[in-house]
């Protein structure tokens, strides 16, 4: 069978883990840990040994879902609406939904929480997880079910893998997109005991390039919540076995950026956050039994941009819209072909920080580094002055690559958009809002923070919003207030529209860290929240600053604020 043109559609399965580097999966060489399960689809399929992606998570799954770099669709961050893609792109699910595939994601989105830039506005039929960068619990966490929040019950990758096995049933009789986005081992550092056993005492044989500044109780942690990883791969991947879904299913496995801390990986140079390769190489793997050779090697260089138009190629179907994608087709390179095509190169960007990789070298521009990778993987020697003609080369690569992606264009985070009826529900967390006065966010990171010390009349907490149809709007808070403070008047404002309400109950909960393994750095902690009805605010039409604010405080503090949503009535 020619494996670009099916006799039948192919599944598709993408797990994507969370800050999971290189080095921490066994089939890799690492001694600290035993991954049987991802390390079989290296065995059964095709591993890639040189693949990238972007330092940071927002930007990495942006390209997965594009196609394109990240910086084409205007995600420069991973908080505050840098996150969120320009509504003009289309997506890896528009693709296979415009295929006629059940397309459903589960886990962790990060490329925008309100509709159209949500999951079911980019092309998913169904969303189960959570939209923002970071979850800041681990253990019967509160997710979001299609635009409800739900309360659910065990470990959340546990959690997720079960929403996906289940969608999996439910669709094994139609082509299927289902795309299982983890978000371990991203920080907080929480796992199950069953899997903290195993680790808490271990001395951890290898060690992270930079020696005693590695954190061993964080990479107990992580070497304990990827066992876990590894065990729920082999869970989803069984079920596909026993449904007789393997021989017509692609699987692909790999991880959104380098790891999160200095543990062993391989001497690459580099962790999280850096363009150097520790950075931005990780696994890759995939598997499509019967069709992809196993124990298939490639070493040719490929990257997250590459995804959307390999899985286009493998299930004959067409890209959707009308942006040219920067990934190039790579199955070729799965069936023994193409092993002589021209030398590509790939950009890595954060912030200010650019490299670019081709098959030998990589080239860091700060600092005007030159490695060479084949030599010298670990980047241990700087050869710039010895090879002018190879720096000449890959700066212009990057002079060209900062033109076509404006790199140097200072861009506007767009307006929260609100009030589409085929998605009435639209949530205003805390971590998108601009305060002033001396109210602040619990913690340093946007993502899945609260507001504390409001406790000014003065004070107001504002988001700027793109009202998409004059309506009636339920608005509702979620907040937390010790008895001491119960009684503060808040109000909603939006132009000449304002509602009211009183703070009347007490409700102070503790934090969730009873399950933390290391302790929280500069994190949010995080606890339950009551939700407050504020009443219905009329809203028109077109870009405006929805304004919360206490005109009356009863006692030391307004509360602590999680977010508001706005749900447009029928």
């Amino acid at each position: 069978m020619n494996a670009c043109q099916p006799s039948k559609q192919p599944n598709i399965l993408i797990i994507l883990a969370d800050d999971q580097g290189w080095g921490d999966l066994s089939v890799q060489g690492n001694t600290n840990l035993k991954t049987p399960n991802i390390d079989a689809l290296e065995k059964d399929g095709a591993s890639f040994d040189r693949f990238f992606v972007c330092p940071l998570s927002a930007p990495t799954r942006a390209e997965l879902l594009t196609g394109r770099y990240h910086l084409r669709s205007n995600v420069t961050g991973v908080s505050t609406g840098k996150e969120r893609m320009r509504l003009e792109e289309k997506t890896i699910a528009d693709m296979f939904r415009a295929a006629g595939y059940a397309t459903g994601i589960f886990g962790k989105w990060h490329n925008g929480s309100q509709y159209p830039y949500h999951p079911t506005g980019r092309g998913f039929q169904e969303f189960f997880g959570f939209t923002s960068g970071h979850w800041g619990n681990y253990i019967n966490p509160i997710l979001e079910d299609n635009g409800k929040l739900v309360k659910e019950e065990g470990y959340i990758t546990d959690i997720l893998t079960n929403k996906a096995i289940n969608y999996i049933e439910k669709n094994k009789d139609k082509p299927f997109f289902c795309y299982l986005a983890f978000n371990t081992p991203h920080s907080p550092f929480q796992v199950p005991d069953e899997y903290w056993d195993r680790f808490k005492d271990d001395p951890i044989a290898l060690r992270g390039r930079q020696g005693d500044r590695e954190d061993l109780p964080r990479t107990r942690c992580v070497m304990a919540m990827c066992e876990n990883i590894d065990w729920n791969v082999g869970r989803i991947v069984e079920r596909l076995n026993e449904l007789k879904l393997d021989k017509n299913t692609i699987v692909i496995y790999f991880s959104d950026n380098g790891p999160n801390g200095n543990r062993w990986n391989g001497d690459m140079k580099g962790q999280k956050g850096t363009v150097d390769e520790g950075g931005v190489r990780v696994p890759f793997f995939i598997r499509w039994n019967g069709t992809i050779p196993a124990g298939t090697k490639v070493s040719q260089i490929s990257g997250a941009i590459d995804i959307l138009p390999t899985l286009a190629k493998l299930a004959n179907i067409k890209p959707v819209g009308t942006l040219p994608l920067d990934g190039m087709d790579v199955s070729p390179l799965l069936f023994g072909k193409g092993k002589n095509r021209p030398d590509r190169t790939i950009v890595s960007q954060t912030d200010k920080l650019l490299s670019v990789r081709s098959q030998q070298y990589r080239y860091v521009e700060e600092g005007n580094q030159l490695f060479d990778m084949v030599a010298d993987p670990g980047q241990y020697e700087n050869i710039a002055g010895n090879n002018p003609e190879v720096v000449k080369r890959l700066v212009q690569t990057l002079e060209d690559w900062k033109k076509s992606t404006n790199f140097e264009v200072e861009r506007e985070v767009p307006p929260i958009p609100v009030g589409y009826s085929e998605f009435p529900w639209t949530p205003l967390p805390a971590r998108d809002a601009t305060f002033t006065g001396k109210v602040n966010r619990h913690a340093g990171a946007p993502n899945c923070s609260y507001v504390t010390n409001w406790t000014s009349p003065k004070d107001i907490i504002s988001w700027r919003i793109d009202v998409h149809q004059d309506g009636v709007y339920t608005a509702k808070i979620r907040y937390t207030c010790p008895a001491d403070d119960v009684g503060s008047t808040i109000e909603l404002r939006c132009g000449d529209a304002a509602i009211q309400t009183q703070i009347t109950e007490a409700f102070d909960p503790p934090f969730y860290d009873q399950w933390d393994r290391v302790p929280r750095q500069d994190e949010n902690f995080v606890k339950d929240f009551k939700e407050l009805t504020l009443g219905k605010i009329s809203l028109k039409k077109g870009i405006a600053s929805l304004d919360l604010s206490a005109p009356q405080i009863a006692g030391k503090q307004v509360a602590e604020f999680w977010g508001i949503s706005l749900t447009l009535c029928e």
